[in-house]
């Protein structure tokens, strides 16, 4: 805020571009919660049963590994450290990779191979039948993820996907025995604040299903 800004908001009220942009601020909370407000009824069954897929992975002493790019890149790694960490409960680990950290490994295949193979070459190496793969992808149509997804899918790897937008071709590689969980919304910023409130269900019902209902303080 500037100083002339500063001294008319202390006065009589905000001058006409305070107010403006403070009203677009104000928006951007709005289009998030409305949107939060209509996935709840439309997401709830697929975060469900990916929370399914979850459980049995681990119980079965599988692995989860997570990979997207950019901001999906941070929601990977965002996963498997409250996986390995914690939530919001004290509990033992639980075994998750996000492909997205080692940057050695990432420049080395992008380097040697392509950059659509950064995670698909992970996964050819680190997965394993019974381990999970979130894939994150706001289009779906990411070619490294595509890539992630069919390589999963060839270690017999059980998928959720987390995209927007329709799900892109990303939807269209899915098998029953995977999980969609698609943002019926077209804007980036709108898609990735759905999936890291996704990823927190995730791990809070992961939680739930492992050591029952949390008590009252």
């Amino acid at each position: 805020m500037s100083a002339m800004c500063a001294v008319e908001a202390a006065g009589s009220g905000l001058p006409y571009h305070c107010t403006m942009l403070e009203q677009r601020i104000q928006q951007q909370f709005f289009d998030s919660a409305d949107l939060k407000y209509a996935a709840a009824e439309l997401l709830a069954r697929p975060i469900a049963q990916a929370v399914a897929a979850l459980v049995s992975c681990i119980t079965g002493g599988g692995k989860v590994l997570a990979c997207g790019n950019g901001g999906s890149a941070s929601d990977a790694q965002h996963f498997a450290a409250e996986f390995i960490g914690r939530f919001e409960r004290e509990r033992p680990g639980l075994a998750a990779i996000a492909l997205t950290t080692d940057s050695s490994i990432i420049t080395a295949i992008g380097n040697d191979y392509a950059f659509d193979a950064i995670f698909s070459k992970q996964i050819e190496a680190l997965g394993a039948p019974g381990d999970v793969l979130i894939a994150i992808s706001t289009s779906g149509n990411s070619a490294n993820v595509v890539a992630a997804v069919h390589a999963a899918h060839a270690k017999e790897m059980s998928v959720v996907a987390l995209t927007g937008r329709g799900g892109g071709k990303t939807r269209e590689l899915l098998l029953d025995t995977d999980v969609h969980i698609c943002v019926p919304h077209e804007r980036t910023a709108r898609i990735q604040e759905v999936h890291i409130l996704t990823l927190h269900c995730l791990c809070d019902a992961v939680d739930n299903q492992l050591l029952g209902e949390q008590e009252s303080l």
